[in-house]
């Protein structure tokens, strides 16, 4: 195995970077002679074997293009050309053939091989030629593959959101609910944060925000799951402790991680909107304003996060009075744990009560209350990466009869 450096001077241009895999020296020697003329600033490393070939693709950085003979010590034909491109698939390949072997070279490019060049028909500069438009249809397939690929995953993405975030299911006009998503800035795809809101034929305004651990499709398809299924439990009639039961057994049914767990908190507002029956499961506390804008937090007594202790979380259902013409804000722990100080200090709980004290006494209406609280939280993290978990937040809201 050697490494030379061929063509134009170094320092002019980023070198093109070769492999050649040809186990006779004579041709390899061509090839050299042929590269250095051809006006094509490249480095060359040549390989005896793809084995070697394979070596030096392991210990080195990928090359942007192959020169790959057909018949060598270890692999012959197409075969050798399948495991080239396996071992380096964001390198153009193009095939040397022999004079009688053209129809091999066209088979090759069927492939997977950008071009193939005839051994006895060589020029320097048909040579450099073709190893430039070969990397370039190169960077253009990986470049239409990445397209794609992002294609997919923005529909896939949009999917999930529509599954996570539906509208809600709500017919009272005198109620005002307000959603926000907002995916953390680290992966800034959707995770496993989920909410919901319906109405039931009594009256009652049942809604759900909840939080898979870990951000991803896995954790995104799981929220969903749950969101589903909790809108179809409070349908069927179930509610409280039990309803939080039902969704911890369909959690351990379908997670694929034992260790997978879900924070959530349930409510259940009463017909006349002046109680409200909460459920926690592991999760933060939640807002409670009145119609004079006066916040509180309000963390009745809770259980542990579902599928963290199988079958042992008893969820208490704690009764809250709620004042008329007020409100309630659910939302998830990203809102109020971004860094804030140098040391790692967090916003927190006592910090995001206070932005909703100065939100609500400005008097907003409930979309601009909600977006001041995010944007709040995200001014106050700015100066360390901001908010890096995704947050969602949920305000129902009624006005008094």
């Amino acid at each position: 195995m050697t490494a030379a450096a061929v063509g134009e001077p170094a320092g002019e241009d980023r070198p093109e970077t070769l492999l050649l895999v040809e186990d006779d020296a004579g041709d390899a020697l061509l090839i050299e002679e042929f590269l250095a003329d051809s006006g094509l600033h490249a480095r060359l490393t040549w390989a005896r074997s793809l084995g070697q070939a394979r070596e030096l693709l392991t210990d080195g950085e990928s090359p942007g293009c192959v020169l790959l003979d057909l018949h060598l010590p270890d692999a012959q034909g197409l075969d050798a050309l399948r495991e080239m491109l396996a071992a380096a698939p964001s390198a153009a390949v193009i095939v040397l053939t022999g004079l009688s072997e053209e129809r091999a070279g066209l088979a090759a490019v069927s492939v997977g091989a950008q071009d193939y060049l005839v051994k006895g028909q060589l020029e320097p500069r048909w040579l450099g030629r073709a190893i430039r438009y070969a990397v370039q249809r190169k960077q253009v397939a990986l470049s239409a593959a990445a397209l794609q690929v992002g294609r997919l995953r923005a529909e896939e993405n949009a999917r999930l959101e529509r599954g996570l975030l539906p509208r809600p299911l709500v017919s009272d006009d005198r109620l005002n609910v307000v959603t926000r998503y907002r995916p953390g800035r680290v992966h800034s795809l959707l995770g496993g944060d989920f909410f919901d809101v319906v109405e039931t034929a009594d009256g009652a305004v049942h809604a759900v925000i909840g939080d898979v651990a870990g951000h991803g499709a896995a954790e995104a398809a799981m929220g969903v799951c749950l969101r589903v299924a909790w809108r179809s439990f409070v349908l069927a009639g179930l509610s409280g402790a039990r309803l939080v039961g039902m969704l911890e057994e369909l959690l351990l049914a379908e997670r694929d991680d034992s260790e997978a767990f879900v924070t959530l908190t349930s409510v259940t507002v009463a017909p006349d909107r002046e109680r409200a029956m909460i459920v926690r499961a592991g999760h933060p506390g939640l807002l409670s304003y009145d119609a004079a804008g006066r916040v509180r937090l309000v963390e009745p007594p809770g259980g542990i996060a579902l599928g963290m202790m199988p079958g042992l979380g008893g969820w208490p259902e704690e009764p809250v009075p709620l004042p008329p013409g007020g409100g309630l804000v659910l939302f998830t722990d990203g809102l109020f744990e971004g860094q804030t100080g140098p040391d790692g200090e967090r916003l927190d709980l006592a910090g995001l009560v206070e932005l909703a004290r100065e939100a609500g006494g400005a008097g907003l209406d409930a979309e601009r209350f909600v977006d001041a609280l995010i944007s709040g939280a995200e001014a106050a993290s700015a100066d360390h990466g901001g908010l890096d978990d995704d947050v969602a937040v949920l305000h129902l809201g009624w006005r008094a009869p």
